[in-house]
């Protein structure tokens, strides 16, 4: 399985072989969704927190006499029925929206859409992203290019959001980050929500490597 790879000027300097226990998998949307909602569920926090009766300020005493006022018994205005006071059956931060990803799942859903981003060229090579300067500029450059030279529709743009996976380079996270429709990822952490999330991946010659280094340790030990 070969794909063409592009220099920083957007020129074609050959093709590169892929992986194909990588890029050649066959498409599971039912195991991409399971693990993208996975992933969303162990980010989420539970930030709404309400107090109980036992946390609300006040209430120290009987608002009033057991009998005799002709109002209502009440033994604290902590209760939820005071306004101000505790509330009965609200959210609380300590619940856990967490799932388990097994390996093989994470690993096979991975697989499945980098396989989909190649098969519909939503996959871009470029033989070594290096810059010499931490210059956004440059970065933009690159993206212009690839979109003039080699023909890749709004990549970096507006409708063409892009994930640059490329092992952790200073200059390029430094030049990237001010760029709104383009993302920075090292190819080990590459998952499911990120790639989903942008319309375009961008890898070079290196992140090939380190995605078959990574998973092939992985892999030997099942």
């Amino acid at each position: 399985m070969q794909l063409e790879t592009y220099n920083l000027k957007g020129e074609k300097v050959g093709p590169v072989e892929l992986p194909e226990r990588i890029f050649g998998v066959k498409w599971n949307a039912a195991l991409v969704k399971q693990v993208y909602d996975g992933e969303m569920a162990n980010k989420r926090r539970p930030w709404a927190h309400t107090k109980t009766r036992g946390e609300v300020a006040g209430g120290g005493k009987k608002p009033w006499r057991q009998k005799g006022t002709g109002r209502a018994r009440h033994g604290s205005i902590r209760s939820p029925l005071w306004v101000g006071g505790g509330v009965s059956h609200g959210p609380r931060n300590e619940r856990d929206y967490s799932v388990k990803i097994n390996k093989k799942m994470k690993r096979g859903a991975l697989f499945s859409l980098l396989s989909r981003k190649l098969k519909d060229k939503e996959l871009v090579l470029v033989d070594n992203f290096g810059l010499s300067r931490p210059k956004t500029k440059e970065v933009f450059s690159v993206f212009k290019n690839l979109r003039d030279k080699a023909k890749v529709y709004r990549l970096g743009e507006k409708g063409g959001k892009a994930l640059l996976a490329i092992p952790r380079e200073e200059k390029v996270l430094r030049a990237s980050r001010n760029l709104q429709n383009v993302s920075y990822v090292e190819p080990r952490n590459l998952n499911v929500a990120g790639i989903l999330h942008n319309k375009y991946l961008l890898l070079d010659k290196s992140s090939v490597e380190e995605l078959n280094k990574t998973y092939k340790a992985k892999e030997s030990n099942k």
